[in-house]
């Protein structure tokens, strides 16, 4: 059967964040989620760990998706302080990994200020492949582990819970184009989802695709650009750049206002 197969995310959430470049202590957030991220996000429903560094890499490699801003959301800075010389906070404490942890150095014990930038009610379509496509995990995996994870979800930060299942569906078609048109059909039929602009003038939809998923037709305001978004796993680090095109395409009418 010609064509390639896709699945299908929806990435929606109060608040969500797609990583960034790190400014001392600004962490801000892109507007399209980045291959790291997905790598994640699947790697977590899997019920891989950070130790998993060979997995996750493998998967990181074989991934291929392009993304659709259906609600651009709202830039929300979150300002937040935390005092480590109060008691509790001192000596050994325990991380998320049932690990123990002691603070030290300079600043172990001193107040911490952290700017940390949401995107606020944003909506944002993914249509994902792998390759090669014909060994484990299967998009068929993914698909099962992302309604039945491991471990809780999050959209970039943990506490950016979904607010919606985020496995929409599978498709066959020609390129990534093709697959994110028909998932704002499929999101059409889950019910109204709103965006911003005024109506009538919000008939576009931004995207920002990997550029080896570039179709034959090159769109008028295509754009080429090269983004950190390939993670380092075993060293914990982003290094790896990767080519992307963004260009606009037509929202399907049944979202439009």
């Amino acid at each position: 059967m010609p064509g390639t197969e896709f699945l299908l995310l929806r990435l929606e959430a109060p608040l969500m964040a797609f990583g960034g470049p790190m400014v001392d202590h600004i962490g801000q957030t892109r507007s399209f989620p980045g291959q790291a991220q997905i790598t994640g996000l699947l790697g977590n429903a899997l019920g891989y760990r950070h130790r998993d560094t060979d997995a996750l890499d493998t998967l990181q490699r074989r991934l291929l998706f392009a993304a659709a801003l259906v609600r651009p959301g709202e830039p929300l800075r979150d300002y937040h302080t935390v005092d480590l010389s109060r008691k509790h906070l001192t000596g050994t404490g325990w991380t998320t990994r049932d690990m123990a942890e002691t603070r030290g150095g300079a600043s172990g014990e001193s107040t911490h200020i952290r700017h940390r930038w949401y995107l606020a009610d944003a909506l944002v379509l993914v249509a994902l492949t792998l390759v090669p496509g014909d060994v484990a995990p299967s998009l068929d995996d993914l698909a099962t582990v992302l309604d039945c994870p491991a471990r809780p979800l999050f959209i970039g930060r943990k506490p950016c819970l979904p607010t919606a299942p985020i496995r929409l569906g599978k498709v066959r078609v020609a390129d990534a184009k093709a697959a994110l048109h028909e998932a704002q059909l499929l999101l059409a039929q889950t019910g109204p989802v709103g965006q911003a602009g005024e109506r009538g003038k919000d008939t576009c939809i931004r995207v920002e695709a990997d550029a080896r998923l570039a179709s034959d037709t090159t769109p008028n305001d295509e754009e080429a650009d090269r983004v950190v978004d390939r993670r380092d796993w075993r060293n914990q680090m982003h290094t790896g750049q990767r080519a992307v095109r963004r260009f606009s395409m037509q929202r399907v009418a049944e979202l439009a206002r």
